[in-house]
């Protein structure tokens, strides 16, 4: 009898456990076993979504800049207490063709150091990065002053110089190792828009950089990018590009005591009626014509006739999209062995998209049901009911616009079905309190979706950080 007691009671615990757990995946959990869960934002959209933020003015191999380089090998390997300009070299080799891709190999056989001249063509600052692999380990000088200073297994110190167009200057490349070439890169840092620009001499974001200029990435939140801006290392400046979460994560990280995954799945050039339509949109007649529902093909077809099926059908961007978001959260243990055993919770989803549907009359005028579809569905295919929403509108797109034809038109429809589903509208009551529009108009530093606001950093910075901000509003419950 006892023992049936026993067996009874165990069973009985099975069962309350397995209840737990079924609950914490209807609600978008895997369930933590060594410390809180980890927090999971799915960022998704279009090619603003992906990113275009310059850092810089444009980092282009060196070459032209310089003149007459010359390398000279000294005896020995590198001593720091050596004066080298002091001592005689064993041999000097002229360099004919310095940089580019294909630079003349320097000799060897001793400490290395390459002096010639520098003339830019643009008034500017610039900052020079010296060598490719091991061969960055060196000091050099520009004018006399270092601009560059990578120890062996240490990282680079770069300060940054300002250069007159046409004036001659000296450079100084002391190599620290036997590894020496003549590649480099040389970056213009005083671009308006770029984010050196915005960091380095406007004071914004100061956060993105330590005291030596360098950038720095936050160890508390983690960047995850699939399908394109791929990358796995934690939140920081890490390309010439930027998005939006830089911010977002800036904000969200802030705000969240436990570690935060930005998961980034997007993809340009893709639109929200035809590319990434969520499963279950129904297909629909405007003005004569067909338009696919999820999984047909092609996009549109004349009412009355028989659709003639092309290589691509109507969500195959959603569904790669977010087959590789499942792909990165099934594999959670495997994927951030650096939290193994905590499990994830999807506490939010953000959406910045709108361009190319803004081109389909038939695509601009669905945009707010298929918005509205889409919301539902992520919630409902990653198991996460709660979790919040926030999109953000197309920059160039200002309330209040006449409604006139073209694009005009299609941008006014997909701005007003954008502002629609913000949960303060009570258009959608269930929306309320988990729902949020960013509208970025007022956030523009000028141009365009399709032209990626001239790549302005500005731009991408501030409504990431706004996106944030909405995203916090709606956990703080306001």
């Amino acid at each position: 009898m006892k023992n049936i007691k026993a067996i009874k009671a165990f069973c009985l615990l099975i069962a309350i456990c397995l209840t737990l757990t079924s609950v914490a995946n209807a609600e978008g959990k895997k369930p933590a076993s060594g410390g809180k869960p980890i927090k999971v934002f799915i960022l998704s959209g279009q090619s603003n979504m992906v990113g275009a933020g310059k850092v810089t003015g444009g980092n282009s191999r060196w070459g032209s800049e310089f003149i007459d380089p010359v390398v000279s090998v000294y005896k020995g390997a590198y001593d720091p207490k050596a004066d080298y300009d002091a001592l005689t070299p064993i041999k000097t080799q002229k360099l004919k063709n310095f940089g580019g891709g294909n630079p003349d190999r320097y000799p060897g056989g001793g400490a290395q150091v390459t002096r010639g001249f520098i003339s830019v063509k643009a008034t500017g600052i610039y900052q020079f990065k010296p060598g490719y692999g091991g061969s960055m380990d060196n000091i050099m000088e520009v004018c006399g002053k270092v601009v560059h200073h990578k120890e062996v297994g240490k990282q680079a110190v770069r300060t940054d110089i300002k250069l007159t167009a046409g004036k001659k200057v000296p450079f100084k490349i002391t190599y620290l190792s036997k590894n020496a070439d003549g590649l480099g890169w040389i970056d213009r840092m005083d671009v308006p828009g770029t984010l050196a620009t915005l960091v380095k001499h406007q004071g914004k974001y100061p956060y993105l950089q330590n005291k030596k200029g360098q950038w720095v990435a936050r160890d508390d939140v983690w960047y995850r990018g699939v399908v394109t801006s791929t990358g796995d290392r934690p939140l920081g400046v890490a390309s010439g590009k930027i998005g939006p979460e830089l911010g977002f994560g800036r904000v969200v990280g802030e705000h969240i005591d436990e570690p935060v995954l930005v998961l980034k799945t997007s993809q340009g050039n893709r639109s929200l009626g035809w590319d990434f339509l969520p499963p279950k949109s129904k297909s629909y007649e405007y003005n004569g014509k067909i338009y696919a529902g999820y999984k047909q093909s092609p996009e549109s077809w004349e009412k009355g006739t028989e659709p003639k099926p092309i290589t691509w059908y109507a969500g195959k961007q959603y569904d790669d999209c977010f087959t590789a978001a499942h792909e990165v959260l099934d594999n959670f243990d495997k994927q951030f062995p650096q939290w193994k055993g905590r499990g994830y919770e999807i506490v939010g989803f953000v959406w910045w998209q709108g361009d190319k549907d803004r081109y389909n009359d038939g695509h601009a005028t669905r945009y707010e049901q298929n918005l509205v579809t889409l919301i539902d569905t992520l919630r409902a295919e990653f198991k996460a009911p709660k979790a919040k929403f926030v999109c953000a509108t197309l920059g160039q797109t200002a309330k209040g616009a006449k409604l006139e034809d073209g694009n005009a038109k299609n941008e006014k429809l997909i701005l007003d079905a954008q502002l629609a589903v913000d949960g303060r509208t009570d258009k959608y009551p269930k929306y309320k309190g988990n729902v949020s529009t960013v509208y970025t108009h007022p956030l523009s530093q000028g141009g365009a979706s399709n032209s990626h606001y001239n790549g302005n950093a500005q731009t991408y910075m501030d409504i990431g950080l706004a996106m944030g901000q909405a995203m916090v509003e709606l956990l703080k419950g306001k």
